[in-house]
């Protein structure tokens, strides 16, 4: 049943719906629900926003009127009209009447005669005094109601050309509510999210569409928020509700996809399909929504839409159980998944998605532990999930996953890049590779490009915390890039929803230094910063760094040995770059024999350095060893890079090394080639983001 409502038809429609079943006490707000084909939050909250009544206090008035209209026509007594209209309490329904009319039941017929009495009163009052005005005025008022017809007209054909035009304009974002299992048995509730995520997968899979993720949406599984409220939260134009249940061999599914904007559904659809054609119900539902959008789908998304990821059903249960499980996110729910994707694989032994589950189960397992236990199940299950599918994300994802726990991020990103091909709003992927943009195999365009498109797919995580770290992800995006007062802004945003987040005050500090390039201002906020946890190796390290940089050696020495203690505590060895700084810091201190110790770990550090900064790193030793001619042909070498970061450009002239080769007959041109270079690809990025709509 498709549906094109406006505010007034659906309360029409709603107060219809009651008048039908005025006599059954019974009937309340679910029953309204499942007859208006929509959920029962669904629709508490559009008559909240258009009438600011609960849903309860909606039906409870609609009794209320047609038991007045029937104390006036009829003529039934009070306890009759009150049976007649749902009420089996005689006394409660007298006490609403009289609180929502102002008198009881037994007073409206003279309450009403009295009303039409004063209103005619007044009509024949106001009608002897303006008789005169009308007749000398009535040629006016026939050439104003001509006016307003015409402008009317005009209005309408405006609104009609203006509707089409902004439908193909607005942007073609979706977010999918979380369904409401109406099943009985609570032990179905995997089933319907399962069909739920799967439909949102296939939706995903259209590159005109942006589809915001699942960590988003699932905030709003008890929401009582309205949809304007959560679409603004969300930044989308539609949302999608629906509410099912899984009947012995049948799913029931009843879906609506809402225009936010409108707070109207533009389309609505019950489903009543056997399990055995559950893979068509969900692709019917994308291309439904699909096309109710508008969205542009090219027929290799529509291919991708149509495979059916296995053929045996009893599999697909037990997938759909593995993902409740997985989504635990707790060791014992990672392996409750691996036994259920297990069974999958049981009854199916090519289901690719099984596999590559069972791969990601295991990545999980191992992350963030120094001893990797499943590496070699994890590629066994990747490699057989690209043998059976090479064509999907899922098993290009856990091939990616396993290159990622081995530390060989440079083979991980092709794979990331080649799923994101089959689905575009893939967040997961988007997030990571901004990950490795941003850290491993650094390229400050892409670690942007994903960093904003993350925000996009993740605009409203399921916690301030995990808010805090997106915004503080993106602010460090931008101003690596040049975007510095666009970082201000969204640093802000991170503090905002967690100022106890303890990297934004530190990230905010060297914001605020791109942007004012005070760095007596930033080293005293990095050592506020730092004694809030002397702990820290990153605040030390900067502010040994900042010390450096002003050529204060006393004080760069006692935070550098600081550093290099909490180095050797924690038995690690981070930020290798620094350690020329630390061999110059020695050497001005006297110290030669650690400078040389330092050198020498640089210089070690230089033969593994793949990055784009291994010039730049070159011409800082050629420096420390007194070789400016051969420092100023690394540095030009160096200029022809591109995508290095914004902080190369502002602290390159700080360092005290840097300083001698200003009298260098190259310099002006050398350094001049690095600034055009970074602010040349600075504006051909802020074209290429602008275009995409991401900046």
């Amino acid at each position: 049943m498709t549906t094109s409502n406006s505010s007034n038809s659906f309360l029409s429609e709603a107060k219809s719906i009651v008048l039908e079943n005025i006599s059954n006490e019974q009937f309340g707000v679910s029953e309204l629900a499942d007859l208006m084909n929509m959920s029962r939050s669904s629709l508490l909250r559009k008559i909240k926003k258009q009438t600011n009544l609960s849903a309860s206090q909606f039906i409870r008035e609609t009794r209320l009127q047609k038991a007045a209209e029937l104390l006036i026509d009829s003529e039934l007594t009070v306890s009759e009209i009150s049976f007649e209209v749902g009420f089996s309490n005689q006394s409660y329904f007298t006490k609403c009447y009289r609180e929502y009319y102002g008198y009881p039941p037994g007073e409206t017929k003279t309450k009403k005669k009295e009303e039409v009495d004063e209103e005619w009163n007044l009509e024949q009052k106001k009608g002897k005094n303006e008789v005169v005005v009308k007749s000398t005025n009535i040629n006016r008022y026939i050439i104003v109601i001509m006016a307003i017809a015409i402008v009317a007209i005009i209005y309408f054909f405006k609104d009609q050309f203006t509707s089409s035009e902004s439908k193909s304009n607005k942007e073609k974002s979706v977010a999918f509510l979380p369904f409401e299992n109406l099943s009985e048995d609570n032990s179905n509730l995997y089933f319907i999210n399962g069909v739920m995520e799967s439909s949102r997968n296939n939706l995903q899979k259209i590159k005109d569409l942006r589809v915001i993720s699942k960590t988003s949406t699932e905030k709003y599984r008890s929401n009582p928020k309205t949809v304007s409220e959560i679409a603004k939260e969300l930044q989308v134009n539609y949302l999608i509700e629906g509410s099912g249940q899984k009947i012995g061999n049948e799913v029931l599914i009843s879906i609506q996809l809402i225009d936010a904007n409108e707070d109207s559904p533009i389309w609505s659809e019950q489903y009543k399909y056997q399990l055995d054609n559950v893979f068509e119900l969900q692709n019917t539902i994308a291309k439904k929504i699909a096309l109710a959008i508008e969205a542009n789908v090219t027929p290799k998304e529509l291919a991708l839409i149509d495979k059916k990821p296995t053929d045996n059903i009893i599999a697909y249960d037990f997938y759909l159980k593995g993902l409740e499980n997985q989504n635990e996110k707790s060791e014992a729910g990672l392996n409750k998944a691996i036994l259920n994707f297990e069974k999958a694989i049981e009854q199916d032994s090519k289901y690719a998605n099984a596999y590559a589950q069972i791969a990601i189960c295991y990545y999980y397992l191992d992350s963030n532990k120094i001893e990797k236990k499943y590496l070699d199940k994890l590629n066994e299950y990747a490699d057989n999930a690209l043998l059976h599918d090479a064509t999907s994300e899922l098993p290009l994802i856990a091939k990616a996953l396993y290159y990622i726990n081995t530390s060989e991020f440079r083979l991980a990103i092709p794979y990331l890049e080649k799923a994101l091909d089959y689905n575009p709003n893939a967040s997961s992927v988007v997030l990571i590779l901004s990950d490795l943009y941003a850290r491993v195999v650094p390229n400050t365009n892409k670690y942007l490009t994903y960093a904003l498109k993350g925000i996009k797919l993740n605009i409203e995580a399921n916690d301030s915390v995990s808010k805090s770290f997106i915004y503080l992800n993106l602010s460090n995006a931008l101003v690596q890039n040049g975007f510095a007062k666009e970082a201000s802004k969204y640093i802000e945003e991170s503090l905002k929803y967690n100022p106890n987040n303890p990297y934004a005050p530190y990230l905010k500090n060297f914001i605020d230094y791109a942007n004012d390039k005070d760095l007596e201002s930033l080293t005293g906020k990095m050592l506020l910063e730092w004694k809030k946890d002397t702990t820290r190796t990153d605040i030390t390290q900067e502010l040994a760094k900042l010390y450096y940089f002003q050529e204060d050696y006393d004080n760069a020495l006692y935070y550098y040995e600081k550093y290099i203690s909490i180095l050797a505590t924690n038995k690690i060895d981070l930020y290798p770059a620094e350690n020329i700084k630390i061999a110059y810091t020695f050497n001005k201190m006297g110290f030669s024999n650690k400078a040389e110790q330092y050198l020498n770990k640089y210089k070690d550090y230089l033969e593994k350095d793949e990055s784009i900064y291994k010039e730049a790193s070159l011409a800082v030793l050629y420096l420390y060893e007194n070789m400016p001619d051969k420092a100023i042909e690394a540095y030009s070498k160096f200029s022809l890079q591109d995508d290095f970061q914004y902080w190369v450009l502002i602290f390159m002239k700080k360092d005290p090394l840097f300083m001698q080769l200003q009298s260098h007959p190259k310099y002006e041109e050398t350094i001049g080639k690095i600034e055009i270079q970074f602010w040349k690809k600075h504006q051909q990025i802020k074209e290429k983001l602008e275009k995409e709509g991401l900046l």
